[in-house]
């Protein structure tokens, strides 16, 4: 029986869908379109792909994502019931080319010609069934040693999409005769009128062996310094950890430019490439108006989502998270309310939003990095007040965990309980605090904070020092490998 492992690549640093996507947590991570996040929903797309498959097992999913991310997606895919899926961490963004590499190196281990079905963690679909029909029709040819790219039948004439000419028009499955760049307007015109042309949606299927052999013909640089790099990976927890200064040496480079881009009808070599036409209601949510598009809208045409008020607005979005937000008089805008952060926008404007995460990104701007809410393996913290010398932060703390024993140089903490228990160490002292009662850490003793109780454990924080940065941190021991 062959074996189909789902290969998702979660990377990505959030600036399209900026104030709510931030680098440590991206577009992915966030529930944009129903109460999965978009993670979420790209693992659950294949829960029906083994009843249209014929002796096909689908194994657990492979995620390639960042260092950083690391235990928001493991604990996302918990929450689902993927308890065992392979998370490989890049120290660095390199690409999709060196990520699927990884991937395939994993997954060749186990069995060296399962297919790998690769998806982008940030998009939508629709129609699953519909998906799932075009990952069939393109078994036949994956498993035949073809690599598989899937192509977007166009409803308009987009400018924002590479295109991928078929060789032929009318099948469902057909060779690819050639990639295009992102077109001009009359350019993309004349390819929806031709028919020829579909959407190039970064999805493809292949076998590992496949593709480690196409990758390694076609850019050994890319091969090499990945085998090198996987070779001397280490697994500790859920993750798989590559080496770091090895990584960093790779070159980055696209799927499509590495490979797919080489395997066209005319190529003079041993790989074919196929392009399987979808047609099933996807989006990769690259602005805020093409959130809109899929969206579920009122009767004016507004996507409403928090504490919103609107009067004669129409064909708009407004998103409120904290705060009430009221509207009035506008129509296609883009309202986006945060703890931090408030953009409002033009609707067909809102693929400028980087432009304005360029400025903050030029004066060192916290507001696109993080949200006042950060969550750790542990629990979560919200900063609620800073200044020159001090913060605030109300800080949660998951039944059963614990956060680091670490020492700080330059603060000192005041610890408030406000709910359930705490297990304080401060120095050689362990005692256990209860709400209403309070700590003291001071400046360079080591402590660490546990939540031994069955609720969570809300504390309020208060550092007060010539230094408050979270890099301020020098961990001794800690349950989650951060130490390392």
């Amino acid at each position: 029986m062959t074996t189909l492992y789902p290969v998702i690549l979660c990377g990505g640093s959030g600036t399209r869908l900026w104030p709510l996507s931030r680098e440590q947590y991206p577009k992915q991570l966030l529930s944009l379109v129903n109460d999965d996040t978009l993670l979420q929903s790209t693992v659950k797309r294949l829960n029906g792909l083994e009843n249209v498959l014929n002796d096909i097992k689908v194994a657990e999913p492979v995620i390639v994502t960042n260092e950083s991310h690391r235990f928001l997606v493991a604990e996302q895919l918990r929450e689902i019931g993927i308890n065992k899926p392979h998370i490989i961490l890049e120290p660095c963004a390199k690409n999709t080319a060196p990520a699927l590499t990884l991937a395939a190196m994993c997954i060749a281990e186990k069995e060296k010609d399962a297919l790998m079905l690769v998806m982008p963690a940030d998009h939508v679909i629709q129609n699953e069934a519909a998906f799932n029909e075009a990952v069939k029709t393109g078994m036949a040819v994956a498993i035949d040693n073809g690599l598989v790219t899937f192509g977007i039948v166009p409803d308009h004439a987009e400018t924002g999409f590479g295109y991928i000419k078929k060789s032929n028009t009318d099948a469902s499955v057909a060779a690819i005769e050639k990639f295009v760049e992102k077109p001009n307007l009359e350019t993309a015109q004349q390819y929806l009128a031709s028919g020829d042309y579909v959407w190039n949606s970064g999805m493809f299927l292949f076998s590992a062996h496949t593709w480690l052999s196409a990758i390694k013909t076609f850019r050994n640089d890319i091969y090499t310094s990945v085998e090198k790099a996987y070779q001397s990976k280490t697994e500790n927890i859920d993750f798989i950890r590559v080496d770091e200064d090895l990584f960093a040496l790779i070159p980055s480079e696209s799927i499509d430019y590495a490979v797919m881009e080489k395997v066209t009808s005319d190529s003079d070599n041993d790989f074919n490439g196929y392009v399987v036409s979808l047609d099933a209601g996807w989006s990769d949510i690259g602005s805020w108006d093409s959130l809109w598009d899929i969206s579920e809208k009122n009767a004016e045409g507004n996507v409403i989502k928090g504490d919103v008020f609107l009067e004669d607005t129409n064909n708009s979005m407004v998103i409120a998270q904290n705060r009430v937000v009221s509207v009035i008089g506008l129509s296609d805008v883009v309202v986006v309310e945060t703890a931090d952060a408030i953009m409002i926008a033009e609707k067909n404007a809102s693929q400028s939003v980087k432009k304005i995460v360029k400025q903050l990104a030029d004066k060192d701007r916290t507001e696109i990095v993080s949200h006042r809410k950060v969550y750790r393996p542990w629990g979560h913290y919200e900063s609620i007040d800073n200044g020159a010398r001090f913060q605030v932060k109300r800080i949660v703390v998951n039944p059963g965990a614990q956060l680091s024993l670490q020492m700080h140089h330059h603060r000192a903490e005041h610890w408030v309980i406000v709910t359930g228990t705490a297990r304080v160490t401060r120095g050689d002292e362990v005692v256990l605090l209860s709400e209403n009662e309070s700590t003291y850490i001071p400046l360079g003793v080591k402590h660490r904070l546990e939540n031994p109780g069955t609720i969570p454990l809300e504390i309020i924080e208060v550092q007060s020092g010539s230094y408050l940065g979270e890099d301020d941190i020098v961990r001794y021991d800690d349950q989650y490998g951060r130490n390392q």
